[in-house]
């Protein structure tokens, strides 16, 4: 099994390519794999396979052994794999997801012909609470009261084709995660689990994020959260249609179109190293 190791700004990947289909133990190779003391390392397993809708379909097993419907780092570095790689020598390209249909990618070329940038057209965000899914049974759930073990925050549900709550604290990036992103993304309020974002906004244009991915925990960067981040923000009037969204990773730029409500991020990938198992 070849396979290259990427990443997203820090939130990272096992990029394997040439299999026709998802394979029976992908689960069970994640847990192997992803393990950071006996395996590779990664915060998922990514599967690059043909695609009858779009140039290229891709599948994301996170590294408890779940399958993530979307991952907007994953498919930067999808991106940048298959132009690198010579798989395309197209500047725009299609990217089919497990739960955000196909996806356009623009790319940004760099020195030695590299992939420097990915710009990716995230889709609509869904906003109706049940199709999230939470259990709130309303049009838009903004600011909906939420208690975790006596202590009760405000979230804003979002699903970028994967399911987000965001949550503005005083101070994003020393806000205590591996205390409450666990018992937030398994509450019973969200049927799926959910991916849980603590955002701190500092101005019209910038915000501070960090993330507990479902599956996978605290992770650098969160491409679908900082996504979900920037429409909260338009929703609760604490941004503008386009900001950035600071990780502790690095940086994402995110755009909520107002002509075609499509949400736009755009942001780097990285190749990190090769091997062989």
């Amino acid at each position: 099994m070849n396979f290259t190791k990427m990443h997203g700004l820090g939130n990272d990947f096992i990029v394997v390519e040439g299999e026709r289909q998802l394979p029976d133990n992908a689960s069970e190779l994640a847990l192997d794999l992803c393990n950071r003391f006996f395996g590779i390392g990664a915060d998922g397993l990514v599967y690059i396979l043909p695609s009858e809708k779009a140039d290229f379909r891709m599948r994301i097993i996170n590294s408890d052994g779940s399958e993530a419907e979307q991952c907007g780092n994953a498919i930067r570095c999808v991106a940048k794999y298959v132009y690198d790689n010579g798989l395309t020598n197209q500047e725009e390209i299609t990217i089919e997801t497990l739960g955000a249909g196909v996806q356009k990618v623009q790319l940004t070329i760099g020195e030695g012909n590299k992939v420097q940038t990915v710009r990716v057209d995230m889709g609509e965000p869904i906003l109706q609470g049940l199709q999230v899914p939470t259990t709130v049974d309303a049009e838009r759930v903004i600011e909906h009261p939420i208690e975790v073990d006596g202590r009760t925050f405000a979230f804003t549900a979002v699903s970028m084709g994967n399911p987000h709550c965001v949550i503005y604290v005083d101070d994003a990036v020393n806000f205590d995660l591996d205390t409450w992103g666990p018992k937030l993304e398994t509450h019973p309020m969200f049927p799926r689990k959910i991916n849980v974002e603590f955002v701190t906004v500092n101005s019209r244009s910038q915000a501070d994020m960090r993330v507990w991915e479902r599956g996978a925990g605290p992770t650098l960067a969160c491409g679908t959260g900082a996504c979900a981040t920037l429409v909260a923000s338009v929703l609760t009037g604490a941004t503008d249609r386009a900001a950035t969204v600071s990780l502790k990773g690095g940086d994402l730029l995110i755009e909520w179109n107002e002509a075609d409500n499509h949400v736009y991020m755009t942001g780097p990938a990285a190749e990190v190293f090769r091997g062989a198992l």
